[in-house]
């Protein structure tokens, strides 16, 4: 079986493939003062009914995190093969940035699946601690995008900010105009966030002049807002995973 490894700086998503499909997922918080020793426990208490790990792909946009899974994988998975989506690893993703070295793993993992599985001109939505927009080409490069404060955040410094304010449960809100004040910010967020959304993605649209195959839905939070988003075609949780055994398969 692949391990695939997604750490975000939020929360990292571990997903177990045998051939091309995703059988089990786990999502656990992300600690960068974790060690190398802790994340074995970690990884051995979630895979201890699961078959021998045949291959590991990983990504991280946490630098100290990342430092101490390749610790981890040449300790206690020296005879696995692995693949880290990092310069030097193959993708298959042209980077058409000012500074190609500036642009996160996981939004090249996302970029490949997303060509692969939708093809292009496409664009992916990322639901993380921050929201990522990313625009994939016709021929599947990554040509740019978007970055904006992710849900979670953006609630925290409200509530951290505002004396009378505080963190709710983001849920959709009985009514748009909210009679009290937990719903009020229900609705601005949730609908704000929509209309984040939407708007960013039109725009790029209009930018690109051309009709998209699929605007795509990922992250956490994504099932809460994709309702109200006009603009999301396609819902993928799965789709940084999925980038990461596309990479494995170049790699391997």
């Amino acid at each position: 079986m692949l391990l695939a490894i997604d750490v975000g700086n939020t929360q990292t998503v571990i997903g177990l493939f045998e051939a091309d499909e995703l059988v089990r997922s786990y999502r656990i918080k992300t600690d960068s003062r974790s060690t190398a020793d802790e994340f074995r426990l970690t990884f051995r208490g979630l895979l201890r009914d699961d078959p021998d790990v045949t291959g590991v792909a990983l990504c991280s946009t946490v630098p100290a995190v990342l430092r101490e899974m390749r610790a981890m994988l040449e300790r206690y998975y020296e005879h696995v093969p692995h693949v880290i989506v990092e310069p030097g690893a193959k993708t298959g993703v042209p980077v058409l940035m000012d500074n190609p070295k500036e642009v996160g793993a996981d939004r090249i993992a996302n970029s490949l699946a997303a060509f692969t599985l939708y093809g292009g001109p496409s664009i992916v939505v990322d639901f993380g601690t921050s929201t990522n927009f990313d625009v994939i080409s016709a021929k599947g490069e990554f040509i740019g995008g978007a970055l904006a404060p992710g849900v979670e955040i953006s609630l925290d410094a409200l509530a951290q900010r505002a004396a009378q304010l505080r963190k709710v449960e983001f849920v959709a809100p009985r009514t748009v105009i909210a009679k009290n004040t937990v719903e009020a910010l229900q609705s601005g967020s949730l609908y704000g966030f929509a209309g984040q959304i939407d708007g960013i993605v039109t725009r790029m649209i209009a930018e690109l002049g051309t009709p998209v195959t699929a605007v795509i839905a990922t992250g956490g939070l994504a099932p809460f807002v994709i309702p109200e988003a006009a603009t999301i075609t396609a819902h993928r949780p799965d789709l940084t995973l999925q980038g990461l055994r596309l990479v494995y398969a170049k790699n391997a």
